[in-house]
């Protein structure tokens, strides 16, 4: 059995085989806490707020703690990349809400818009959210709900979709166009 001194000199690999092995936390407390800059980096960069990634690479140790043992992990650092990046999803899915929110001309040219932001919605404005999400372009709408939905980046949905990085940008900024006219007429009429 390996000294608690001599933990610094493990390799990952070797510290990844005590943790799956040993019952001590003390070696995958270590293992992890190499991994910390990885992983609070990807939870930032999903999460987009800098409390909701330290809180959910808290909650990753707890998490990855216990699988750790269950599964047949033949690399670890991709295996822990691709538990963080579900770990993030599901909390973007679970919080995930679309509200209607006022924002000023300078900062967004299309004016009053639906986007992610924490206020609740009435069911007028669901409604036409959802009624007007069907009416836009297959292009418009996909790149809306990457871009919106799933806080993804413009690099991102090009991969994704295959579309040119002007034509995301412009499916994005047409399909605000499309949905604040959309809504913006339903909710008038109602």
């Amino acid at each position: 059995m390996k000294k608690r001194a001599d933990i610094t000199k493990l390799t990952n690999d070797e510290l990844f085989e005590l943790s799956r092995e040993e019952t001590q936390p003390v070696w995958f407390g270590e293992l992890y806490r190499r991994y910390i800059p990885m992983v609070y980096g990807l939870c930032l960069k999903y999460l987009r707020n800098e409390a909701d990634a330290q809180d959910a690479v808290m909650d990753l140790f707890e998490e990855v703690s216990g699988k750790i043992k269950l599964y047949d992990i033949q690399n670890f650092h991709t295996w822990l990349y691709s538990v963080v990046k579900n770990h993030c999803l599901a909390r973007l899915r679970k919080a995930k809400e679309l509200f209607f929110v006022n924002i000023d001309e300078e900062f967004m040219e299309n004016g009053h818009f639906f986007t992610l932001i924490d206020r609740e919605r009435s069911d007028e404005e669901e409604s036409a959210l959802l009624f007007c999400m069907k009416e836009l372009g297959e292009e418009q709408r996909r790149s809306i709900e990457y871009f919106y939905y799933e806080n993804r980046s413009y690099a991102d949905i090009v991969d994704l979709t295959g579309y040119p990085l002007n034509k995301v940008k412009s499916f994005i900024q047409n399909g605000k166009r499309n949905l604040k006219n959309c809504i913006t007429k339903i909710l008038q009429s109602i």
